[in-house]
């Protein structure tokens, strides 16, 4: 299963752009902070992910704030060529 969760902030968002076929893209970066435990220990946790909304989802995506903070969910895809997994997001909702 490849499905992916994660509360995280908008900290930019590219302009939106179209495919040849007319959908729009919108790609952007979002920046998750927290505390995980990991082998009985607790942990500060930083990481900032690519990610991608296509169709419906980058229109509404775009219409966010910066600095807003939402759960995003997702599946990770990496496209030809490339070396590093894109977040794609499915669904988003407001973070509790």
């Amino acid at each position: 299963m490849n499905q992916l969760v994660l509360t995280a902030r908008i900290a930019e968002v590219s302009p939106l752009r179209y495919t040849p076929a007319g959908l729009p893209v919108l790609e952007l970066r979002l920046e998750h902070e927290s505390q995980q435990d990991e082998a009985s220990t607790p942990r500060a946790v930083k990481t900032t992910v690519k990610s991608i909304a296509i169709g419906l989802m980058a229109e509404r995506v775009g219409h966010q704030a910066l600095d807003s903070c939402w759960t995003f969910k997702g599946f990770l895809a990496t496209a030809r060529n490339a070396k590093h997994p894109v977040f794609h997001l499915q669904d988003f909702q407001p973070n509790p």
